[in-house]
């Protein structure tokens, strides 16, 4: 595997393990997770993240497989041109339904 690559899908698994460790000392909860204003711009940041290293993996190799990268790539860009129509219920469910899918994704090719 390419060495930039890599260090690519070690950011997407640093920007991921960084958002669980939001959680580890509370429970994961959208109506807390809603109020707490910091929570919510950490977690956005952690998101630009890894959208931005999977924009750089499809653009070095567009035939690296990672699932959803199309979608991934556009949250990126929405959250950092679209800042003022995010919707934190989206958001949310990005990190409760996809966040752990891309992460198993991200560590099989880590460990390959």
């Amino acid at each position: 595997m390419d060495e930039r690559i890599e260090k690519w899908l070690y950011d997407v698994k640093l920007a991921i393990e960084e958002i669980e460790s939001f959680f580890d000392n509370n429970p994961k909860d959208f109506f807390e997770y809603k109020k707490n204003v910091l929570l919510k711009r950490a977690i956005e940041r952690n998101l630009e993240i890894i959208g931005e290293a999977v924009n750089r993996i499809k653009k070095k190799d567009p035939n690296f497989d990672i699932q959803n990268a199309k979608a991934i790539i556009g949250l990126r860009n929405f959250i950092i041109h679209s800042y003022d129509k995010i919707s934190d219920e989206n958001i949310w469910a990005i990190v409760i339904n996809h966040i752990p899918k891309l992460k198993k994704d991200i560590l099989k090719y880590l460990t390959e």
